[in-house]
């Protein structure tokens, strides 16, 4: 059997553990992949519930249509171009950098398998898993420009930033050339590419774009609570997709992933609820419930198949406190990232990526690599990339996009909602509204809205 090691997804699989000899297809490999795939697919939605939830009822649709212009545009954009950019070989020394065109259009991707990146996996099966990345990852951007962005502004600026930003960093970390890779940098599922990538483009964004106007206090409540907590369960139930596909593999190294992925959720969760009740409120709220477990799942990504579940349990706890001090410092800033998307996002991530470097361990990947100082500073020069790529890039395609089409809705727009401004539907219709007829448009407002 071959023992040379693979590299996919910032790990080495040990082809030694592999029931198939690198370079067949494995049928199990393959359903958990493609089953993966669904699952990383379902967290899209997922976001928007949870983001639907949090904003106010005047801007429930808007929200929600973010997180599906995303799964839009960058899956067409995955086919014909980012995907080519983010895996396939570049030229020369441009390989430390972003991928070249071999596979633009899929041409070349088809069933046969890619050792370098997934020794086991039909190609065509890696391919999709990855889009599922793809999708999300400026779908979390959305979070801090919510209720005032203008959605043609942010279909054009998704468009470029999926092409510019987010496939650099991909083919940095993920692809065998990529320089981050080269180092040493161990991002199992997504800490920097996907989590910091976003939340830094959503902080300048943020900056950028400017505060709510009408908003009498930092931050507002949520319209419906349930739809948060149901969003958060979706992106939980994902989230095992998304860690555990990312062994590539029907294996041991993904039931820690898969376990690693429960446990350090559930102990953000727990730490951001009790401090909640016992140190701030007197209360545990779904709300804090609902986002210390997404911070908990962000923070273990960057881990989740190098780390032991015992270790999952420290780091999720402490992401969860981590995110839950960020959350309460961000109004005294005068920062308005309208869901607190870097505060869970950029802080759990950045915590998870550097504490990756001294905790992992080879008991769980033989072919990771043991904490040390000397990881924890390799980490940190990729953290430190990712945070200045996404901030001066996404600075610069903002500026380029308001040049085209104005960023930010009118006042009037916000003061009655971007649900009727920006598409002409509600989420609410009263009994009263209804009666205007059956066509969606029936009410007046809404019939002004579809006629602009």
């Amino acid at each position: 059997m071959n023992k040379t090691a693979t590299f996919a997804l910032g790990l080495a699989v040990p082809t030694l553990a592999l029931a198939t000899p690198a370079g067949q297809v494995d049928s199990g490999d393959t359903a958990l992949v493609l089953l993966s795939a669904g699952l990383v697919l379902l967290m899209t939605p997922g976001l928007a519930f949870f983001y639907g939830g949090l904003v106010r009822a005047k801007n429930v649709v808007h929200t929600m249509i973010l997180s599906l212009v995303c799964m839009a545009v960058v899956g067409v954009l995955w086919l014909a171009v980012s995907y080519s950019l983010a895996f396939s070989p570049g030229y020369g020394v441009l390989d430390r950098f972003v991928g070249g065109f071999a596979w633009i259009g899929l041409r070349g991707v088809g069933g046969e398998v890619v050792k370098e990146l997934a020794p086991t996996v039909p190609h065509t099966a890696f391919m999709l898993f990855q889009a599922m990345f793809a999708v999300i990852t400026p779908a979390l951007i959305s979070g801090a420009l919510v209720e005032r962005v203008r959605v043609k502004a942010f279909v054009l600026f998704v468009a470029i930033w999926s092409v510019v930003v987010y496939t650099p960093v991909a083919h940095w970390v993920w692809a065998p050339g990529g320089w981050l890779h080269q180092r040493g940098v161990l991002d199992f599922a997504g800490g920097t590419v996907v989590h910091i990538n976003a939340a830094v483009a959503a902080l300048v964004g943020a900056l950028l774009i400017g505060k709510r106007r009408g908003l009498r206090q930092p931050t507002v409540l949520p319209h419906n609570v349930p739809f948060a907590i149901l969003g958060a369960g979706l992106l939980w139930f994902g989230w095992l997709g998304f860690n555990g596909g990312s062994a590539l593999g029907a294996n041991g190294l993904a039931s820690y992933a898969f376990a690693n992925t429960f446990f350090a959720p559930a102990a953000a969760a727990a730490a951001w609820g009790l401090a909640e009740l016992f140190l701030f409120h007197g209360k545990m709220s779904g709300v804090g419930l609902a986002s210390g477990a997404v911070a908990g799942l962000v923070a273990v990504t960057p881990a989740a198949g190098f780390i032991t579940p015992l270790a999952s349990i420290g780091l999720g706890g402490a992401a969860g406190l981590a995110s839950l001090l960020a959350v309460r410092l961000r109004p005294r800033l005068g920062l308005d990232d309208s869901l607190d998307v870097f505060a869970v996002h950029g802080v759990a991530a950045t915590l998870g990526a550097l504490l990756t470097g001294l905790l992992a361990t080879k008991a769980v990947n033989p072919d990771g690599a043991d904490g040390s100082l000397h990881l924890l500073g390799v980490q940190a020069v990729g953290v430190l990339a990712t945070y200045l790529w996404s901030g001066a890039l996404t600075y610069g395609i903002l500026r380029l996009v308001a040049l085209v089409t104005p960023l930010r809705s009118e006042e009037q727009d916000e003061w009655t909602g971007l649900d009727i401004a920006e598409s002409g539907e509600r989420a609410y219709i009263t009994a009263d509204e209804s009666s205007f007829g059956q066509s969606p448009h029936g009410a007046p407002e809404l019939r002004h809205a579809a006629a602009k």
